[in-house]
Formats: structure tokens, C-alpha cells, sequence
């Protein structure tokens, strides 16, 4: 039985923060975010996959469909394919969540924004 191989890691800069992937298969995708103090994504939903958040450090502020919340360490946070959602860091210190994709597309390009603090389309 053949298996799939994970690919490289890499990481992305972002006027928010940053994500690094560290791993991405044929049914998934997962990233560590890391949202500067202060500083929010859009919002945002996606057309072919669902999400599904872990906080593993500070408090985030989570906006899923039309409920916000602030999500502590340890939390998770499952966001459905075609929902808008945002993620949010208003505390001062640094942000951090393990995201992990599920569905048949995990493009970048994949991302519908409807607001935007940096003026992205």
C-alpha cells in the first residue's frame, strides 16, 4: 500500500502575523497562526473547506457566523465551510493556533473577504 508523503514546511508573513504550515496532505492541511497583539484577519469564509482552531497560547477573539466569543488556551473552535468567520488578538500578548483544514480545496485563493483591516480583496 502506497502512502502519502507530507510536503515541505514553509512559512508566510502577513500584516496580522504570520502562519507556518507543518503539514499538508491530500485531505488536510495544518498551520500554526500567530496574530500580533492587536491585530485581526478578516472576515472571512471559505468555500471548500471547514476549519477546525486550537488556542494553544493567549486569549482569541473569535467571530463564527454571528457569534463572537473569546476563546482561552486550550479551546477549540470549529468553523463550517461557507461561514463567516474572524480570529482576533486584543490582548497584549502573542497569539497562537494550531489550524487544521478538511475539504477539497485548501488554496489561499479560497478565502472570500468581506472586511479587512489592510485593505485586501
Amino acid at each position: 500500500m502506497m502512502t502519502a508523503t507530507p510536503a515541505s514546511l514553509y512559512q508566510e508573513e502577513r500584516p496580522w502575523g504570520d502562519f507556518t504550515v507543518l503539514q499538508e496532505m491530500p485531505h488536510y492541511k495544518l498551520k500554526q497562526l500567530r496574530v500580533q497583539p492587536g491585530h485581526r484577519l478578516s472576515l472571512q469564509l471559505h468555500n471548500h473547506r471547514e476549519e477546525h482552531w486550537i488556542v494553544t497560547q493567549g486569549n482569541a477573539t473569535v467571530t463564527v457566523g454571528s457569534k463572537t466569543w473569546v476563546a482561552a488556551t486550550g479551546e477549540h473552535i470549529y468553523i463550517p465551510a461557507q461561514t463567516q468567520h474572524r480570529l482576533a488578538n486584543l490582548e497584549e500578548t502573542m497569539l497562537e493556533i494550531i489550524e487544521v483544514q478538511q475539504g477539497s480545496s485548501f488554496a489561499e485563493e479560497d478565502i472570500v473577504r468581506f472586511e479587512d483591516d489592510y485593505t485586501r480583496v
